[in-house]
């Protein structure tokens, strides 16, 4: 957890400066997201949706940072994508909560998480949340390659979340695919929200407890595809 922590942490901090950016090593910046929708349903481009995917669900590190951008925000404008729906059996998530409170895990109980994350990555393969357990399950389980190698793909989510803006205002809000995301990118930096607020016309402003005075007491985050595309197959909801 502590190295997801400082990544995440790094991670952030190099989105704010140009300089900073050039040290984690990426071009990234604010998604195009009609770029992104193009190519994620035409089926000759090699960011081509189910081709990500196939990449992505492997074990191995071949994506690079554009293919980890075209695939977090090519989950949009998939067929059965749907932003507010539960992720997860619900019932499973109620009987694991009280594991998440112990500092160690039973072989029994790891398998729970484990089986409960392979689960819902499998309906939602970008899943932060999910995906750290994976991680977690791995690092008990001594099996630290697989750990290193799905920590990889975590840390160049968070990235692509993190390059996507600075958070600090509405003009520089951070783009995320599902609401969930903006808890977890939050969390995963060891920042700790307290409330949720919506701002007019399409953004989440999240309010945290600030890491030191001078810190942020909140941020920024564009929901206006994920409304967008939520009114696309929800129209009577408008």
């Amino acid at each position: 957890m502590k190295k997801i922590l400082l990544i995440l942490t790094l991670i952030l901090a190099a989105c704010t400066t140009v300089q900073a950016r050039r040290a984690v090593k990426t071009n990234l910046g604010k998604p195009d997201l009609a770029a992104i929708q193009a190519a994620s349903i035409d089926e000759n481009s090699k960011y081509y949706y189910p081709k990500l995917l196939k990449l992505f669900m492997a074990n191995d590190t071949v994506m690079n940072d554009e293919d980890f951008q075209y695939f977090y925000y090519g989950t949009l404008f998939q067929e059965d994508y749907d932003p507010y729906r539960q992720q997860g059996n619900p019932e499973t998530m109620a009987s694991l909560a009280p594991l998440f409170n112990k500092k160690q895990w039973s072989r029994a109980e790891r398998k729970q998480i484990l089986d409960f994350a392979m689960e819902t990555l499998a309906d939602n393969p970008v899943n932060l949340r999910q995906l750290t357990n994976r991680i977690f399950v791995y690092e008990q389980n001594g099996k630290y390659d697989l750990a290193k190698i799905w920590q990889n793909k975590l840390n160049h989510l968070l990235l692509v979340i993190a390059s996507s803006g600075t958070g600090a205002d509405a003009e520089n809000a951070w783009i995320v695919v599902y609401p969930q995301d903006e808890y977890d990118f939050l969390n995963l930096s060891g920042i700790t929200v307290k409330e949720a607020k919506f701002e007019e016309p399409y953004y989440d402003y999240i309010v945290v407890n600030p890491k030191t005075p001078t810190s942020p007491t909140g941020y920024y985050f564009n929901i206006q595809e994920i409304l967008h595309q939520y009114y696309l197959k929800h129209p009577s909801e408008r």
